[in-house]
């Protein structure tokens, strides 16, 4: 008679941030966001978590957060925001923040997009940020089509080419085990939910989230 040694126990997945039922964002790691609409991305995921969000961005840049475009998404006040003078900081900042743990949503608004050995660096200070509670998400806000090596995720987001306000196409344009994908992103008024329609395929039923618009 043969014993039963061994049980195999489904795969448990990896605890992420859920923004509609095919986009969750896996937390201790490091996601990309580029397109014009980036930003309003990251202010979506920063209103569907809970707790500070470390906005880290260069001195330098013209463009700079406004609390009146982030109040359709989030509290101003759970954002500490960072500035360094010098490039090299950016991303030593953003590491550090990640391995500190002590916010949960670390957002690195860079000029471009970083190479594989920062990347990798950034992975292991978010894995370290979580050994005594919650994982950290990691997210870099890059320009145009994006391009950072070695990251988790890439999404890209721009104003749909409708007129309407609040109209914008998000696509998944890499991901470890999924394949690209596309939806269209609209916003009925300035305070209500978001609602997602995978483009090319039938509509899918969702919750609506907070509400965005273009920063």
């Amino acid at each position: 008679m043969s014993l039963h040694l061994l049980h195999n126990k489904p795969a448990r997945a990896a605890p992420g941030v859920k923004l509609h039922p095919q986009i969750t964002l896996q937390l201790a790691r490091v996601h990309e966001v580029c397109g014009p609409a980036r930003r309003s991305f990251a202010m979506w995921l920063a209103s569907q978590m809970q707790g500070p969000v470390l906005w880290i961005s260069p001195t330098w840049e013209v463009g700079q957060l406004h609390p009146a475009g982030m109040l359709p998404f989030a509290d101003p006040s759970r954002f500490l925001l960072v500035r360094p003078q010098k490039a090299e900081d950016l991303l030593w900042c953003m590491e550090e923040a990640l391995r500190s743990g002590a916010a949960p949503l670390v957002i690195g608004d860079l000029p471009g997009p970083p190479g594989l050995t920062p990347v990798r660096r950034m992975h292991l200070a978010a894995e370290q940020g979580g050994i005594s509670g919650q994982a950290p998400l990691g997210v870099l806000l890059t320009p145009d089509e994006g391009g950072a090596q070695g990251i988790e995720t890439r999404w890209h987001m721009t104003p749909s080419c409708h007129e309407t306000a609040g109209s914008w196409v998000l696509t998944r344009r890499r991901a470890r085990a999924l394949p690209p994908a596309s939806w269209q992103v609209t916003q009925a008024s300035l305070h209500s939910g978001l609602q997602l329609r995978q483009i090319g395929t039938d509509d899918v039923p969702v919750t609506p989230s907070s509400g965005s618009h273009n920063l």
